[in-house]
């Protein structure tokens, strides 16, 4: 969610040299492209529904009221909807450590996948607890469910990892639980996205108005940094080759 489309799209283009194209969700809405595939959502909400800025995962559910109610059941918060956004209808909540993220119902752009050749590289939850994690969104997305076709669920190096057949789409992290609330470990989701260079990137999100909060340096990946866009949304870039 942006505060404004036009300087959001600049600012990635610049950074991540995605071009854009418009939606049937109206005017407010673009969806990113990276080498003409889908790979993100910009809607300029932020100021109207009082959110920050932030990149927030969502997730695709059958049945979006449904959904919300096992979010409520177990004691996590439905911030907003399911609000009817034609084509489809969208939630944004809480899980009960308080990390953001949201469900979509309906259709999906065409060739959109995550951890693979388009769309995000990579979603990670950072939270207090990633076996109780694993368990409410197991139970709220019917991750692992037996009776449909649905992502599973792995414990490998102390992380709970998801798998959407033989990619690995999402993992969940547990952190210490007295942390101070930094906004870099506090209960959040975290994207992941896919350049070429990380360094460039970097220093085309200075140049454009934004800043380095971790510079370059290796991880699970060969090369990641995190970035905050000028109005605060926080991002991860990484190379996967």
């Amino acid at each position: 969610m942006a505060r404004g489309l036009e300087a959001a799209q600049d600012f990635y283009g610049a950074v991540l040299g995605w071009t854009f194209r418009p939606t049937r969700l109206g005017e407010e809405f673009t969806v990113a492209l990276s080498g003409g595939a889908p790979v993100a959502g910009i809607g300029a909400l932020a100021s109207s529904l009082q959110t920050a800025v932030a990149w927030t995962p969502y997730f695709a559910v059958a049945d979006a009221d449904l959904t919300a109610a096992r979010i409520r059941e177990r004691g996590a918060t439905v911030a907003v909807g399911p609000l009817a956004m034609p084509p489809g209808r969208a939630t944004l909540a809480a899980d009960p450590d308080g990390a953001v993220f949201g469900l979509w119902e309906g259709p999906t752009a065409r060739d959109w996948s995550v951890g693979r050749e388009s769309g995000p590289a990579w979603l990670e939850l950072r939270t207090r607890d990633a076996f109780a994690a694993a368990i409410f969104y197991g139970q709220v997305l019917l991750w692992g469910a037996e009776d449909r076709e649905s992502c599973e669920v792995h414990y490998e190096n102390e992380e709970v990892l998801v798998r959407d057949g033989a990619h690995t789409v999402a993992a969940l992290r547990g952190g210490a639980i007295e942390s101070a609330p930094d906004p870099r470990i506090r209960p959040r989701w975290r994207v992941f996205f896919r350049v070429p260079d990380v360094s460039a990137a970097a220093d085309a999100a200075t140049a454009a108005g934004g800043r380095v909060v971790d510079p370059p340096a290796a991880s699970r990946f060969p090369e990641e940094a995190t970035l905050r866009d000028p109005d605060g949304g926080l991002f991860t870039v990484v190379t996967t080759d």
